[in-house]
């Protein structure tokens, strides 16, 4: 399994790393799942929300309409990170396998694991964080 935890495998990620779907994006700016990807985007990062809510309202983030799903996204993207509670992390599993091409990487912010997720998507190729946030870690290694 590819889990990656060790800091020069993070920094890796965060290098290459062009674009970023984010599940659960949230139109609150007082929310992690608001201003994490607005930071990313601010450091030169494609940022693509995800929530079906805010789709359903033709909300726009950093100037990308909002999607209900992964699936529903029109480009590729580097790094799929996930702003849902752990046990919701295996609902997003067959939209993530049905992407194409598939994301390097799924990334589950601060405090989001899912072991069994991880495994299988380790299993297709894609490397996995866990338990990470993306802001601290941009901030700490770059």
């Amino acid at each position: 399994m590819t889990i990656l935890t060790d800091p020069k495998a993070i920094v890796r990620v965060l290098e290459d790393s062009k674009s970023v779907a984010v599940i659960g994006y949230h139109a609150d700016s007082a929310k992690p799942a608001h201003y994490v990807p607005e930071y990313l985007e601010r450091q030169g990062y494609k940022v693509y929300g995800v929530n079906p809510a805010l789709a359903s309202r033709q909300a726009k983030a950093f100037g990308h309409p909002v999607v209900s799903s992964l699936t529903e996204l029109s480009v590729p993207v580097d790094v799929v990170e996930i702003f849902r509670r752990s046990d919701k992390v295996r609902d997003h599993l067959p939209e993530i396998l049905a992407m194409n091409p598939l994301p390097k990487v799924v990334w589950l912010q601060l405090g989001i694991k899912d072991d069994a997720v991880a495994a299988e998507l380790s299993a297709n190729g894609i490397e996995v964080i866990q338990d990470r946030c993306m802001l601290s870690d941009h901030r700490q290694y770059l």
